[in-house]
């Protein structure tokens, strides 16, 4: 059962981290155009900046991605990019306060952002701790 708990959790995480991958390598790629209705070329700082946070982005993704064969044991990197991404969530949150609804493509975004990533680490958490409980049993100590 902790085993087959584990393989799921690594599939789970696996689909969910090609969302930032995907995301962040078009947006590295096309830049603030990828966004439908966006100006193209309006700002060079704009433009600078998006494909600058694509970039991080992606590598949240690869983050993730780099806990999937141990994840057991990868609970600091797990929960570290998720505190990276709900920050980023919480950013995205203040938008949507301020300057009104953003597309459902983002509403989605901050979905993932402060519910199902949140909701990965307390699972992975859990993997963990049965993990530990598995190789040390309370019993023995």
């Amino acid at each position: 059962m902790k085993l087959r708990e584990a393989r799921l959790l690594r599939i789970v995480v696996a689909a969910a981290a090609l969302v930032p991958i995907s995301a962040g390598l078009a947006g590295v790629v096309y830049g603030p155009a990828m966004i439908p209705g966006t100006p193209a070329g309006e700002s060079h700082d704009l433009d600078s900046h998006f494909r600058y946070l694509s970039g991080l982005l992606l590598a949240i993704g690869i983050g993730y991605v780099s806990t999937i064969a141990r994840i057991e044991s990868r609970s600091a990197r797990f929960q570290l990019l998720t505190v990276i991404v709900v920050i980023g969530g919480l950013g995205r949150l203040i938008s949507w306060i301020i300057t009104g609804a953003p597309s459902s493509v983002m509403i989605a975004a901050l979905i993932m952002e402060l519910a199902i990533t949140p909701g990965l680490a307390c699972w992975q958490h859990r993997v963990a701790r049965l993990h530990a409980d598995q190789v040390m049993p309370a019993d023995s100590l």
